[in-house]
């Protein structure tokens, strides 16, 4: 093993959360402002996964006063502190993009009983 792997292995996360793609989710990310630091919380849909290892990305879409907002967060960054599943969704794509595109009742996604 080489000193990169070293590195990276040692800033994995061990115990991942488990939500998939269609998933409601509460994301934990901490924000530091000055010298105090805080966790503030976003909740949306996830419509996407990224990639794998480290540098493994997800991305949360909401609407928030008529306009979508969407993040992506690093899965093992040490600033995501949590991810709270809310509820499970329906869905048979591996990208949600489409949900872009979407107003009102047909942006919502199914719930998975």
């Amino acid at each position: 093993m080489g000193k990169i792997d070293a590195i990276v292995n040692e800033q994995l996360k061990e115990e991942l959360p488990k939500f998939a793609i269609g998933d409601t989710v509460r994301v934990h990310n901490r924000i530091k402002e000055g010298s105090r630091e805080r966790i503030q919380m976003f909740e949306g849909t996830v419509i996407g996964r990224h990639g794998g290892g480290i540098s493994e990305t997800f991305t949360v879409r909401r609407v928030a006063y008529g306009c979508g907002v969407e993040k992506t967060f690093p899965l093992h960054s040490p600033h995501v502190v949590a991810v709270d599943v809310i509820r499970r969704g329906k869905v048979r794509r591996a990208k949600l993009y489409y949900l872009r595109d979407r107003v009102g009742k047909s942006s919502k996604v199914k719930e998975l009983i």
